[in-house]
């Protein structure tokens, strides 16, 4: 199969087990999800799903146990739904964009502080030398002739 395959079938998977989360899967363990990303290999055979938990550790913990019990009817739905003659398994993986993110905003932060303080540095700054430095050639009447 080709690369163009994959991604198309690993994009209806991210939305069918979207759509799974929200209306079949009834674990009260599960936390508010968002599925970010699939990934299915090039046989088709395997698929990984990438997801961010809104909450705390805890929420994090008890949404990955439930999304674990649930992995069994999500690989049946999405084989039925793909209609191959192989089901991919599922694998399910906590994306760290949010924490990346944060310490990405984190350092932008940081870099604006120091640019401030450049600015105010460099606003109060005074030439070393003279306020113009350059040489200046006196006017030449020589364009008059």
């Amino acid at each position: 199969m080709g690369e163009a395959r994959a991604k198309q079938l690993a994009d209806r998977i991210q939305v069918l087990v979207a759509e799974l989360l929200e209306r079949r899967v009834k674990d009260p363990r599960l936390g508010f999800v968002t599925v970010t990303d699939a990934r299915l290999t090039g046989d088709l055979r395997e698929a990984s799903v990438f997801y961010t938990v809104y909450g705390d550790e805890q929420a994090r913990a008890s949404t990955a146990a439930a999304l674990e019990s649930a992995r069994g009817l999500i690989r049946s739905e999405v084989g039925k739904a793909l209609g191959l003659r192989h089901s991919p398994s599922v694998a399910f993986f906590l994306d760290a964009v949010p924490e990346t993110a944060g310490h990405i905003e984190e350092l932008l932060a940081q870099a604006r502080q120091a640019d401030a303080e450049v600015a105010k540095a460099a606003a109060r700054a005074k030439p070393a030398g003279e306020a113009d430095p350059y040489k200046h050639r006196e006017d030449d009447d020589s364009d008059d002739e």
